[in-house]
């Protein structure tokens, strides 16, 4: 069964009466607002007290027993603020008296169950004006959605636990909170600044309240459930408006009129200028008006050809030179200033000086002196004219390497220095010079010398290598100490012989004299030194005549210390008939059975690798070893 409003007609007409009542306030209130927009929002209504009565009317449920409210009455009031001219949004509260009565008898015989009913309704609602803020009429319209509680009284709560209701069958009566969406529109109207009146009618739409009652028939009463109930508030309340009534604006003052113009400065003569550098002039002259402005410069008294802030020139001479602007307002030509003149001075260029140069250590040691210093700091001084700009700088070097070249500080390197080999300790004299170059390209150099030494130079030469338990020079060592070796004893240098043995070898020999055995023996690496020195210095048959005096001996044992530089030659000063002993031949397994075999320049206190007790000759017991054979 559909629910219906009875009383929908009186509800419509309230509703057209507010609309209609609100459109003529809107219509003589539109001229107004568009004659003078400026009062518009002149009224202190942001924020709206609302106290209000009238009558509260709803419809009937024509389901069950025909639920229907009786018309009664409400009082309640509204909050509201506005935030824009034509939005609002307000809080509203009804207390409404409307009793129930459920129409149809639940049986013949029986009269129509009543009860008293007090609804309390809570809604928010927005609320769009017709007319902006502060207009003295302003119908509006709104729809919102809130909450009624209908709650019955405790007086009809009782009666409906009575045993006199008991056929009724209504004990269960109780409060029902339903959602409820309420609709309509009204109008407000200052009387005041502060206060006005407003008529508000609108529709309520919910749910119908069951009042926890039966929804089906039981034999007593019941309420169907899930029906709509309609109902129609109208009333008519005070309003308060609160805050304080904006002021209008004063007018605006009349402009005043131009104030002068501003001469400013000339800038970009400060500093150092040079004769032929561009100079950039400025004007800094402003107009407060904010007018376009005209600018004529003279420089020396003659006109330039410029309508500029900017000015440039390029002097071809140093001096001193005359520069002024006169600065005009293109709409005005009476208003006018001029700024200057100013004197402009021109400086000459002048050459770069290099006030200092230095080497630091001045002597150096070439790179075979692994003790020694190879670098030196090459630093230098030097000034170039403020109109030189910038100095650029260039090491250069006549012999060796230099690096950072293009710094004031250079670091000089002796290492790449090339010495001749020998004995003899050379020196060399290298000469640093920097050239300093100004952005024009005027340049200045000066020159500094570093030394540089190279001390006489240790030569290692091959080892002269032996078959294992055997101190015999074989024909290949004796090439090396009869070819290589004793042509080089008589000039700068002498020799030092190292001998060595390994580990799996014997310990000592038999001495060996004059092709004699004796019974005395001596250490191998000892003996194979001393047979060694004997091939120098006998003097006899294939031996070199080499003075024992330029021979230094020393025999390390199974000591490894240097890296083994075997002479695995395979010819000797022997005659070519004359064959190599089979007991005398080597490989490259024997190159640590061996002597090795440095020159060493004279007088020298250069000592060779893993030499551990360098010694003189012992002379007698090489000649008594005589010319090994």
């Amino acid at each position: 069964m559909k629910t219906r409003l009875k009383l929908r007609p009186i509800s419509s007409a309230l509703l057209c009466a507010a609309l209609c009542f609100g459109s003529s306030a809107f219509a003589q209130n539109t001229s107004k607002t568009k004659s003078s927009s400026s009062t518009e929002d002149q009224y202190p209504d942001m924020v709206e007290l609302d106290p209000f009565g009238g009558v509260s009317i709803f419809g009937q449920v024509n389901r069950g027993l025909d639920e229907k409210f009786i018309t009664g009455g409400t009082i309640g009031g509204r909050v509201a603020f506005n935030f824009s001219k034509y939005i609002g949004l307000e809080l509203g509260y009804n207390y409404m008296v409307n009793n129930v009565r459920l129409v149809t008898p639940i049986q013949p015989g029986y009269p129509s169950y009543d009860f008293s009913v007090r609804n309390h309704m809570l809604a928010l609602n927005p609320i769009f004006n017709l007319t902006p803020r502060g207009s003295r009429f302003q119908p509006y319209l709104t729809v919102g959605v809130g909450a009624i509680q209908f709650t019955p009284t405790s007086h009809a709560e009782a009666v409906a636990r009575s045993a006199a209701a008991a056929p009724f069958g209504a004990q269960s009566l109780d409060d029902n909170l339903q959602v409820a969406l309420n609709y309509g529109g009204g109008v407000k109207w200052h009387l005041t600044d502060h206060l006005g009146l407003r008529v508000d009618v609108r529709g309520i739409f919910s749910r119908n309240p069951t009042f926890d009652l039966p929804n089906y028939p039981t034999g007593g009463v019941y309420i169907v459930n899930r029906q709509h109930l309609n109902g129609v508030d109208a009333t008519l309340g005070l309003v308060f408006y609160l805050g304080k009534k904006a002021v209008p604006p004063p007018p605006p003052a009349p402009p005043p009129p131009p104030a002068p113009l501003n001469t400013g400065t000339i800038t970009g003569a400060e500093g150092q200028l040079c004769m032929g550098k561009a100079i950039n002039l400025h004007s800094t002259a402003s107009d407060p008006a904010g007018h376009a402005l005209t600018y004529a410069w003279k420089l020396n008294g003659a006109a330039q050809g410029t309508s500029s802030a900017d000015f440039s020139f390029t002097p071809n001479n140093a001096g001193d030179f005359q520069v002024e602007v006169t600065v005009t307002d293109s709409t005005n030509p009476s208003r006018t200033v001029t700024a200057g003149p100013i004197t402009v001075a021109v400086k000459e260029y002048t050459q770069p000086q290099i006030t200092g140069i230095n080497a630091s250590p001045a002597e150096l040691t070439c790179a075979s002196d692994t003790t020694g210093t190879h670098t030196a700091n090459l630093s230098a001084q030097a000034v170039g004219s403020a109109c030189g700009g910038n100095l650029t700088y260039a090491w250069t070097v006549s012999e060796g390497s230099v690096s950072n070249g293009s710094s004031p500080n250079a670091t000089f390197d002796a290492s790449t220095l090339n010495f001749e080999g020998g004995a003899q300790a050379q020196t060399k004299t290298v000469t640093a010079t920097l050239t300093v170059t100004d952005e024009t390209g005027k340049s200045a150099s000066q020159s500094t010398t570093v030394t540089v030494r190279c001390p006489a130079k240790m030569v290692r030469l091959p080892d002269i290598v032996f078959p294992k338990n055997n101190a015999r020079v074989n024909n290949c060592g004796k090439r090396i100490l009869i070819d290589d070796v004793a042509p080089k004893l008589t000039g700068d240098y002498d020799v030092i012989l190292i001998g060595h043995r390994t580990a799996d070898e014997r310990g000592e020999v038999p001495v060996r004299t004059r092709g004699r055995r004796r019974a005395a023996e001596r250490p191998l690496d000892e003996e194979r030194v001393l047979n060694s020195a004997a091939v120098l210095s006998a003097g006899t048959g294939t031996c070199a005549h080499v003075d024992t005096s330029n021979i230094q001996v020393d025999w390390v044992g199974t000591n490894q210390t240097s890296t083994p530089q075997p002479g695995l030659c395979g010819t000797s000063t022997l005659p070519s008939s004359q064959k190599e002993r089979r007991s005398s031949r080597v490989t490259e397994a024997d190159q640590e059975r061996r002597v090795e075999v440095y020159l060493v320049p004279k007088g020298s206190s250069i000592k060779p690798e893993g030499a551990t007790n360098v010694r003189p000759l012992p002379e007698p017991e090489v000649k008594a070893l005589g010319c090994p054979r």
